[in-house]
């Protein structure tokens, strides 16, 4: 083959966040003409690529990029002429940027989110804020701002938040303190509030009680006892509402706090004054509320501890996980066995791990054999062998023998921590349908008090009696619940995340749980995705040469290939007893297969496109052969030495077992499924006759992969599965990406969402998982908005004049816990998803 002259370009690029990123800057790269190689990094931002100059240019290369959403400039030391001295410079592209996580203090609602994030965006450099109200968390993106400039920023909004100290993710906030905090505060409030609303309410049910109460304590002593407790109330466990509402009331920028300190407020200054200076009043207005002032605050703070302990169940799952790691772990000293924090451990620590214990950090075993339960991180039901040379994961569970492993990661580099990272960082996502959400929630607060004002007025106009008028402005501001509006979607979205971690399944960015259930098409590589990616050399056909001869030559210059058929090869020849030979020269080309030179020879080791990209002749007895080993689902390929195909070799590659009730299951779903191929198209139209799938194609490249990506998305949103690094470009391209988790850390890093074991009844899993989110998000919406859009009329008297009953704030405040107590509740639902 003639080897075509090629220059290098590196290229900055700006904007790339993710993994995804990197691999739709390949993507772009490699689809323009002329390119031969790209390799792309996120840190730096920065693209190497080989192209031919005859074709392209960097500064083409660098258009492309920009084209695909990434700001590129070639640098420097190209090889690209140097611009004329007049021609005005290239401008650099901004720097990508990083990101900080806060925790907030004092969010209770999705009001309380907006000003979060408005007050983060208002300071200059930084380039988005998104706030979880489920997880109290914040995630800035800004250009190297100091963590202290920005936590400044929130706490003069009224929230203080604080800097994730952690080098990783530990998922959701356990809520214990939370939860015993509010408890105890509800408790104190509920001693004090129960005189008073026992006597008070049970004077209305029981008359004789209301007349022994006036004829032994009088009517204004016993008010001034309610008011003596009904401030006891407010000032202690109610604070709250005080020093957070009134705060953002003054700075204009009205919360749920500020609802509830303005109505249990007003309810407690009008009967004040209706106690000490009823002569103030009108006639006919000296009535007191401070029992519905007392039970508001009561009621609130239950609702809260109910809801501080809901989302701990919510975010249960992910801390579940994390927790599995032990504390300690026996390492080998000089001095022998030493129990060790797992946070002082570091890559090299040679560990003990005894029968029936967890591991603690990721490893390889050195000495011993037996069995590891791995269900808990990959969802994986059966025990998996272990021997000296696997690989052990942080957090597995060990069977009943005793094994000895050395450390090759820790801390923030761990499997269970990376997946807690990337759960987390989708939990902490705001869905396409929350930003639409947002807008509402963000003028709620101000037009409930708008109403509250136009009810007060309105009722002063039409009866002139203000203390009906004060109690429907009251009922207003408290059945009003942001709160509900807030959690409808993010809670969903931890409590889904959460149970599909459980699973082994892993949503690395939130939106891809909004768009699995939607998708209309799904397609599938083979190999290792399908297939078991373990296959076995069946047959070796060689064609005036030796077997074994051809044997080791095509596994001498396999032998350093990554590739699954390479792997067979060797594993073949190493079988067989054969000797393998240094190879030279070694160049693959994804779709052309592999050249090398083996003891002085050129070979060329691939399939028919490979021969006939190298001239290669191919006898008609071994033509017939590949055809008939393609027609059984088996790979075939060849090697040739000096334009001549020399031998055939057939892999066998065994279907997963699950595969075919996974796509079945799918296909009841209405997906339709697409399989997209490198190997023979025969081999693809086989498995895709076992498996049902209507669609097979074969012989692709991965830019033809790419392309038919491109072509499904006419028919509407189309997923991608597949495990290997030609597998990358689709997976970008795709709307939702799904990797196998057993496959290439670039098909991962590219992916939507990861399938841990490389089991496909995970796929089922994750689609299921999907579907009941949005569902249950479309749910607690209808419920959120459904709840208020009914009951603030009715709080503000629109049944009145119909012969309905004035809503009591009592009643109110009831029904404002209860709503948001039930969209957490709805979402807890999803911890039994994929069952």
């Amino acid at each position: 083959m003639r080897d075509t002259p090629t220059a290098e370009a590196r290229l900055s690029v700006a904007g790339m966040t993710c993994g995804k990123c990197v691999a739709r800057v390949e993507a772009a790269l490699l689809a323009t003409p002329g390119v031969v190689s790209a390799e792309v990094t996120r840190t730096p931002g920065e693209a190497l690529t080989h192209y031919d100059p005859s074709q392209t240019s960097p500064s083409a290369l660098a258009e492309a990029i920009t084209q695909a959403g990434y700001p590129a400039a070639p640098e420097a030391h190209h090889e690209e002429a140097a611009p004329a001295p007049d021609a005005p410079a290239e401008e650099a592209p901004e720097p990508a940027g990083q990101s900080t996580t806060f925790t907030i203090e004092g969010m209770h609602c999705a009001s309380c989110v907006s000003r979060v994030e408005s007050a983060f965006s208002a300071v200059p450099g930084v380039s988005s804020a998104s706030v979880n109200l489920a997880t109290r968390r914040a995630t800035v993106h800004h250009s190297g701002l100091a963590p202290d400039l920005l936590e400044k920023a929130s706490k003069s909004a009224g929230y203080p938040a604080h800097a994730d100290q952690h080098d990783h993710a530990v998922g959701p906030a356990d809520t214990g303190d939370e939860t015993r905090e509010m408890a105890r505060l509800t408790l104190i409030a509920a001693l004090l509030t129960a005189p008073v609303f026992l006597i008070e309410m049970g004077g209305h049910l029981y008359p004789p009680l209301h007349h022994w109460i006036t004829t032994t304590i009088g009517v204004t002593p016993w008010r001034i006892v309610q008011f003596i407790l009904t401030t006891a109330v407010l000032a202690g466990p109610g604070r709250l509402f005080f020093t957070s509402g009134i705060p953002a009331l003054m700075r204009r920028a009205p919360e749920m706090n500020a609802l509830v300190a303005l109505g249990a407020g007003a309810a407690w200054a009008y009967s004040t004054l209706a106690t000490f200076a009823p002569g103030l009043l009108p006639e006919g207005a000296n009535h007191v509320y401070f029992e519905a002032a007392a039970v508001i605050t009561t009621l609130i703070l239950l609702g809260r501890t109910l809801e501080a302990r809901a989302r701990g169940r919510a975010g249960a799952a992910l801390r579940g996980l994390m927790a599995l790691t032990p504390e300690t772990a026996p390492v080998q000293t000089p001095q022998g066995l030493e129990n060790t924090p797992v946070s002082q451990l570091a890559p090299g620590d040679l560990l003990h791990l005894a029968p029936g214990a967890r591991v603690a950090v990721d490893g390889v075993v050195t000495e011993g054999e037996g069995w590891l339960d791995e269900a808990m991180v990959t969802g994986e039901a059966r025990p998996v062998a272990k021997a000296p040379g696997s690989l052990l994961t942080g957090g597995t569970l060990n069977g009943n023998t005793a094994l000895t492993y050395r450390a090759t990661a820790t801390g923030a580099d761990t499997v269970l921590a990376r997946i807690a990272a990337q759960v987390e960082q989708a939990q902490a996502t705001k869905l396409p349908l929350q930003r639409v959400i947002d807008r509402v929630t963000a003028i709620f607060v101000p037009a409930v008090l708008l109403v509250a004002a136009l009810t007060v007025a309105a009722w002063l106009l039409t009866t002139g009696n203000l203390a009906s008028a004060l109690v429907a402005g009251v009922s207003v501001l408290i059945i009003a619940c942001p709160c509900a509006m807030g959690l409808a979607t993010p809670v969903s979205i931890l409590v889904a995340t959460g149970r599909a971690a459980e699973l082994g399944v892993i949503f690395r960015q939130g939106a891809a749980l909004e768009q699995l259930g939607g998708l209309k098409t799904l397609a599938f590589d083979k190999t290792g995705t399908l297939t078991e990616g373990h296959p076995a050399l069946t047959a070796v056909l060689p064609s005036g040469i030796d077997r074994a001869e051809a044997l080791r030559l095509a596994a001498s210059a396999e032998a350093r290939s990554e590739h699954p058929l390479a792997k067979a090869l060797v594993m073949a020849a190493e079988a067989e007893g054969l000797t393998l030979a240094p190879a030279t020269d070694m160049a693959a080309k994804p779709g052309y297969g592999l050249t090398a030179t083996v003891d002085g020879k050129a070979l060329t080791i691939g399939g028919k496109r490979a021969m006939e990209a190298a001239n290669v002749a191919i006898p008609p007895e071994l033509e017939q052969a590949r055809d008939s080993a393609e027609a059984q689902a088996q790979t075939a390929f060849f090697l040739a030495a000096e334009g001549k195909a020399l031998a055939l070799f057939t892999v066998s590659d065994p279907i997963k077992p699950d595969a075919a009730p996974a796509l079945k299951s799918l296909k009841a779903h209405g997906l339709s499924l697409v399989l997209l191929s490198g190997d023979a198209p025969r081999v693809a139209k086989a498995v895709a006759r076992d498996l049902g799938i209507d669609a097979p194609e074969g012989g692709l490249l991965p830019e033809d992969k790419l392309a038919r990506i491109e072509a499904l998305k006419s028919a509407g949103p189309v997923g991608f599965v597949g495990d290997g690094i030609n597998d990358a470009p689709a997976l970008a391209a795709a709307d939702v990406g799904l990797a196998i988790g057993t496959g290439t850390d670039v098909a991962v890093e590219a992916a939507d969402v990861v399938l841990l074991s490389g089991r496909l009844e995970g796929l089922t899993a994750a689609h299921d998982i999907s579907r009941k989110a949005m569902a249950n998000i479309r749910q607690n919406l209808a419920w959120a908005f459904g709840y208020n859009v009914l009951l603030i009329p009715v709080a503000a008297g629109v049944l009145v004049p119909f012969g309905g009953p004035q809503l009591s704030p009592m009643l109110a405040a009831g029904a404002m816990a209860l709503s948001s107590l039930a969209v957490i509740a709805n979402a807890l639902r999803l911890r039994r998803a994929a069952a």
